[in-house]
């Protein structure tokens, strides 16, 4: 089952790929000021440009008309996101496996697979056009030492 959003207000966005540069850069300012890993970020950076994307043309269509919602939470701890197109939806364990078979030469199809290998967490509503992705940040998992660096 689906967690619910974070309270405050939505992002309502048009569907349109440039459009998710603004909602992007606001997020990882806000991951930059809760001392998050470059790699956290990039995560999050590509979890969110993959789910936009799937939203707008998968959920939404192409259809300029349609909206994506946007509802997210940082934390120091961890980053929240709830994204919803207003699509149909889908059943994401229908979608196979890019690297598997014949989808190995397949132009598309990797979306999702990145999300769900950047993400911590990702999971669909029942209905298949809402997406909730977490991802932790790794300078609060443990006090051991790490090689990589924090976002500067």
């Amino acid at each position: 089952m689906l967690s619910k959003p974070p309270s405050g207000e939505p992002i309502v966005i048009e569907s349109k790929s440039s459009a998710i540069e603004q909602v992007c850069e606001r997020i990882l300012a806000e991951l930059h000021v809760d001392d998050f890993l470059k790699e956290d970020a990039f995560a999050v950076h590509i979890g969110l440009e993959e789910a936009f994307l799937n939203a707008i043309k998968h959920g939404n269509k192409n259809d300029t008309e349609r909206k994506v919602t946007i509802n997210y939470s940082v934390r120091p701890d961890k980053v929240e996101i709830f994204m919803k197109d207003q699509g149909e939806g889908f059943d994401p364990d229908s979608v196979p496996d890019p690297r598997c078979g014949d989808n190995i030469y397949k132009i598309g199809g990797r979306g999702l697979f990145l999300i769900r290998s950047y993400m911590d967490l990702t999971e669909f509503n029942e209905q298949g056009n809402c997406i909730h992705m977490v991802k932790y940040n790794s300078n609060k998992k443990s006090s051991a030492p790490r090689e990589k660096q924090p976002i500067n």
